[in-house]
């Protein structure tokens, strides 16, 4: 649900004047210099996105990881680079958040609201993003301090921003427990004793400040380290299970943007004597792409309320959500540029080329904190513990009712909850045969119920092909990349499912038909995906799919 914040960051990008933050003209203009969206960011500042960064408990917004989604999914929809530049303070700030002692994280959130500007200090040149190869060291002094040395690089935000928080080698040998966290103050540290390395040109977000920081003798005081010494990497592991969750609202913002695009560009085009939407095909895969968006909507959803409702699960849910999310969005946004032709790489006659840009800053979404690849394999690692809880039927269920009712209240988020591996698996997927049965009580058309089964017998088969991997640390095969992306897909699936159910009582109500329409939709797309040689689950699923694009078809004529 919109909030205040969010409000008041949609009304601060609707500006039309080609100069005004976020009109198209200027994004594309500031796109094509590599120039720094200065004056959106203090736009997003003045509209209170920073408050949307910090937990409710230090003065943060009230609607908890789901608001900074929406807050960050506003911004993207109008243009990525101020979204990723802006929204980059959440993700320095989120290992203090997790783990940082009450007096750091009373300052941090101080600090952000005021408007600071946070970096993570993680990757290092040359080491890609194994952090466990980080050479930037930290050695304590021996007088209630640390020096750091060496680099960090490809870092959002580290020229401009004032603070940063830095992984460091804080034992010679490394290891999991080698390396520490340190919140650093740029303006605190001794002339000399750091600089700024240069801004890379990106191929997308080309005004985003891409760059690094070394230090050369930077003296830190000891209530600059965040949690415990050793305890660096399984903090960053933890707060990467937010980071990544919030990436979905990157993807959706820049799905909505390109569908918004492509679906007035096809009522407009005429081709063949037809408007290009009349036409079957363009029809039928517009539609197909609509419904793909709302099944990552779903996803997104699920995945930002378990944070709070299951926090303890969120190492399997983010990892789920980073793969999938950002993929989905990547085909539909395909979609519209096979809808679009030529007018997807113009850069300036069609719609001030905001399309290939779109495209362009998109690209990066699935690379942001821990590759598709790389959440795949950390999904893969769990199978055992998935197979397990899933034959025991075994789920949290009060807490899924929780993470898949929209207007349900949510718990207080709390970070030391967060655990590095989810040993009681994945209750969204495991309350899935509960979900079905309570499909069926008659409250529910019959083609929903159908979907419901088809998405259960799905998910039963990819279990069971799941019991036979045997995760390895190395050369994983390319076949468990398959059946984690299907365990994904069958978790988006339940996702729509749980959220159709939570919002069941208000379905009646005319003025909400569409989030039945919407879920349902997102439902058949995951059958559809899970299963495309079943043609007569494909008939349902393209029916559904037909009526959403006629519902927004109407929307926008009225």
């Amino acid at each position: 649900m919109p909030s205040a914040v969010t409000d008041a960051i949609a009304a601060a990008c609707a500006g039309l004047e080609q100069e005004a933050p976020f009109a198209p003209a200027r994004s594309l203009r500031l796109d094509e210099l590599e120039e720094f969206p200065d004056a959106e960011c203090r736009l997003l500042d003045s509209a209170g996105a920073s408050s949307t960064y910090i937990p409710a408990d230090l003065g943060g917004a009230d609607g908890g990881l789901p608001e900074l989604v929406e807050t960050l999914r506003t911004v993207a929809r109008h243009d990525m680079t101020t979204a990723v530049a802006h929204g980059k303070t959440f993700l320095g700030a989120a290992s203090v958040w997790v783990r940082g002692s009450d007096d750091q994280r009373r300052r941090l959130a101080d600090l952000v609201l005021n408007g600071a500007v946070v970096s993570w200090g993680l990757t290092e040149p040359e080491r890609g993003s194994d952090l466990l190869a980080g050479r930037l060291s930290a050695t304590c002094t021996g007088d209630g301090g640390w020096r750091l040395d060496g680099e960090k690089y490809l870092i959002n935000n580290a020229t401009r921003g004032r603070y940063s928080c830095v992984l460091a080698r804080t034992h010679p040998e490394g290891g999991p427990r080698g390396f520490s966290l340190f919140l650093v103050d740029k303006e605190a540290l001794a002339p000399g004793s750091w600089r700024c390395l240069p801004k890379q040109p990106t191929h997308g977000i080309r005004g985003a400040d891409i760059s690094g920081i070394a230090f050369e003798g930077a003296a830190v005081s000891d209530d600059a380290l965040v949690g415990g010494v050793g305890e660096g990497i399984e903090i960053v592991l933890c707060a990467l299970q937010l980071t990544r969750t919030i990436c979905s609202a990157l993807s959706l913002g820049a799905g909505e943007h390109a569908l918004r695009m492509a679906l007035e560009f096809t009522r407009d085009r005429k081709i063949y004597g037809k408007v290009l939407l009349e036409l079957p095909h363009a029809r039928s895969v517009l539609a197909a792409a609509l419904a793909t968006l709302q099944l990552a909507e779903a996803v997104a959803t699920v995945g930002a309320r378990s944070a709070h409702a299951l926090p303890a699960e969120l190492g399997i849910v983010s990892s789920i959500v980073k793969a999938t999310v950002p993929e989905l969005v990547q085909e539909s946004i395909d979609v519209c540029a096979e809808l679009l032709g030529a007018r997807g790489f113009l850069t300036e006659t069609h719609a001030h080329g905001e399309f290939q840009k779109l495209e362009r800053d998109h690209r990066i979404v699935p690379i942001f904190d821990g590759s598709t690849a790389v959440s795949r394999a950390s999904l893969i690692n769990q199978f055992p513990a998935l197979v397990r809880s899933y034959n025991k039927a075994a789920y949290d269920a009060a807490a899924l009712s929780i993470a898949t009712d929209a207007s349900a209240p949510l718990p207080a988020w709390d970070g030391s909850l967060l655990r590095v591996l989810g040993r009681g698996g994945c209750s969204v997927v495991q309350g899935l045969p509960d979900m079905v049965q309570r499909a069926a009580d008659g409250r529910f058309h019959a083609r929903t119920v159908t979907l419901a089964q088809h998405l259960l017998s799905s998910a039963d088969e990819v279990l069971h092909r799941m019991a036979d991997v045997r995760p390895t640390p190395r050369d994983v095969p390319a076949g468990a990349f398959a059946l984690a992306r299907r365990y994904e897909l069958c978790f988006a699936g339940a996702s729509a499912l749980g959220l159709l159910l939570g919002s069941a009582p208000a379905l009646r109500a005319p003025s909400v038909i569409d989030i039945r329409l919407r879920l349902e939709a997102a439902l058949a797309r995951s059958v559809q995906l899970l299963d495309p040689a079943d043609k007569a689950a494909s008939v349902i699923c393209v029916n559904v799919q037909e009526e959403l694009l006629s519902a927004i078809e109407r929307a926008y004529e009225s």
